[in-house]
């Protein structure tokens, strides 16, 4: 069974203003260091991608891989954006989700992720590259956000 690892960080930021930077997934790559490429290949009548394929680094986890989303958001940005995986060479799972809710010093950003390999890895080198996702995630989504 796969383990989920989650992480939050506050942003100074609105919480639409933060969807936004989430929802453009094919802006990843400039602020995702570990995703290399993402390619939007369906999206629903308003605009937000129902699935996306991703490449992705991050040291011992290397793969591309289709992710469908699932958008449970206010109009103010606050909400659920979540997704799972539908298909990739390595990933067996890579089923996360952000919580924005707001907060009196901007948005809190809830990040939950959960990894899961086809190949055997030792458990604790698939966490520490789980939790090196997660946590760079959240530091350049900040990042971004607040520049």
């Amino acid at each position: 069974m796969a383990d989920s690892t989650r992480s939050s960080i506050v942003v100074d930021a609105p919480c639409g203003d933060v969807l936004d930077i989430i929802a453009d997934l094919e802006a990843y790559p400039e602020w995702a260091k570990e995703i290399t490429r993402v390619e939007i290949l369906t999206e629903d009548g308003d605009g937000w991608p129902d699935q996306a394929r991703f490449s992705l680094d991050a040291g011992a986890i290397k793969d591309t891989y289709t992710l469908e989303y699932t958008w449970d958001v206010e109009e103010s940005g606050a909400g659920v954006a979540s997704w799972q995986l539908v298909e990739a060479t390595m990933l067996k799972a890579m089923d996360g989700s952000y919580t924005l809710t707001e907060s009196d010093a901007g948005t809190e950003v809830v990040y939950e992720l959960t990894v899961d390999l086809k190949v055997p890895m030792l458990g604790m080198l698939k966490r520490k590259a789980e939790k090196v996702i997660v946590d760079t995630a959240l530091r350049d989504l900040k990042n971004r956000a607040e520049a």
